[in-house]
């Protein structure tokens, strides 16, 4: 299979009904359980369009069309996580943090999650010079998000009990990390 060329936009209000789409795709809502209404998607994502929330936004796409969501933010602006995580993995200083989604189905499988990764890190190490770490939290039966992660250069760092994203899920989780590459 040819190398996929990965390409980053910024989220837009108009691609609110296409990400209410992909969250209300069984595989995507099974982990990320988020009410995929429009009411509810422009609650959550509608703050950081309006410069309300420092969360960026991304749709991966290739060949220009978007197929999957990736958010990247700092620990520093959402401190909450990191007093979470301290149980488990103490959060390096400066450390960003990823959250991500392949919404089509057609691009699963195919190494679209972990090409999206990996260039997304790459475009947080430029934005964000004095960060040294990128650090995941992932559901323990989360396999094929932990196993992107570990294709896109993350190691596993850590296990232990977080608040699951869905309420089904046990809490059992493993911590992900990526360093700037010297």
């Amino acid at each position: 299979m040819p190398e996929l060329r990965i390409a980053f936009r910024p989220l837009e209000r108009a691609d609110l009904p296409l990400l209410g789409r992909w969250l209300a795709e069984p595989l995507v809502a099974r982990w990320w359980a988020h009410d995929p209404s429009p009411e509810a998607v422009e609650a959550d994502f509608g703050p950081v369009l309006d410069g309300a929330d420092p969360t960026e936004i991304e749709l991966a796409c290739a060949g220009g069309r978007p197929f999957g969501l990736l958010q990247r933010y700092t620990f520093a602006d959402n401190p909450e996580y990191g007093v979470e995580l301290a149980p488990v993995f103490g959060v390096p200083e400066g450390a960003l943090s990823i959250d991500y989604l392949i919404g089509e189905p057609s691009m699963r499988g195919r190494g679209a999650g972990a090409a999206a990764i990996a260039a997304f890190v790459a475009e947080g190490w430029a934005r964000y010079p004095a960060a040294a770490d990128v650090v995941v939290p992932v559901a323990l039966g989360n396999v094929a998000s932990w196993r992107a992660l570990e294709r896109a250069g993350f190691t596993r760092l850590a296990e232990g009990p977080l608040t699951p994203d869905n309420p089904v899920d046990p809490p059992d989780h493993v911590v992900y990390r990526i360093g700037r590459p010297a």
